[in-house]
């Protein structure tokens, strides 16, 4: 009996210790558990990299949207000029090119005499070129409108490509580190098929590593 009182206090003395002791392995079990994190774990706090095809697709179905996508606000309103003053050019040199096509039709087929109504339809300023015969004079001009239709809607697609290309080439430098932090290494080399010795020199582009959320500090 007096040997199992004395345990009871031995234990009593015991038990802060011991309980701190499970306190601090428990503790460090979770340091250890937390830092074998599942890869799934890891990668979701894993940077999202920028996906170029994204902005090649956006920047392709809508002009600027790409540069929206990737951040370059700043370059939106270029973007839009750049199509956009070609785009008026080009239905302004077709409506003329249909303009001066029809007066050249009345002027040939001489409606202006034998059908009056027909001047109506005509732009007042084609309207010299019916009393003094300029046919010659109607067909410049209406190959003029056509030559600048087609070469305006050339430099619309020209743009749109260039509003593409623009995109994926920045959505492709986005992951990449463009600091102070590049570096030339000159180091030597075997000249392969020759056996020669030689110097190569090495680029090293640094690029941007993901950043992982540190689960234990």
């Amino acid at each position: 009996m007096k040997r199992l009182k004395y345990f009871f206090i031995l234990l009593g003395f015991n038990l802060p210790g011991i309980c701190a002791y499970s306190q601090h392995k428990d503790s460090i079990g979770l340091k250890k558990d937390s830092t074998l994190l599942h890869p799934k774990a890891i990668d979701s706090f894993v940077k999202k990299k920028h996906d170029p095809h994204k902005a090649t697709l956006y920047s392709a179905i809508l002009p600027g949207l790409g540069q929206v996508y990737n951040k370059k606000y700043w370059k939106v309103p270029i973007v839009y000029a750049a199509i956009g003053i070609p785009a008026y050019t080009y239905f302004y040199n077709k409506s003329w090119y249909q303009k001066t096509s029809y007066a050249l039709a009345v002027l040939v087929n001489g409606s202006y005499i034998t059908s009056p109504d027909s001047l109506k339809k005509l732009d007042p300023r084609l309207l010299p070129f019916m009393w003094s015969g300029g046919s010659n004079s109607l067909i410049n001009y209406r190959n003029e409108f056509r030559k600048d239709q087609d070469y305006s809607a050339l430099i619309f697609l020209l743009f749109w490509g260039l509003n593409v290309l623009d995109a994926t080439v920045d959505a492709h430098l986005k992951d990449f580190d463009v600091s102070d932090q590049l570096s030339l290494q000159i180091k030597p080399a075997v000249l392969p098929g020759l056996n020669t010795a030689g110097i190569s020199f090495v680029f090293n582009i640094h690029k941007a590593k993901p950043k992982i959320i540190d689960l234990v500090n």
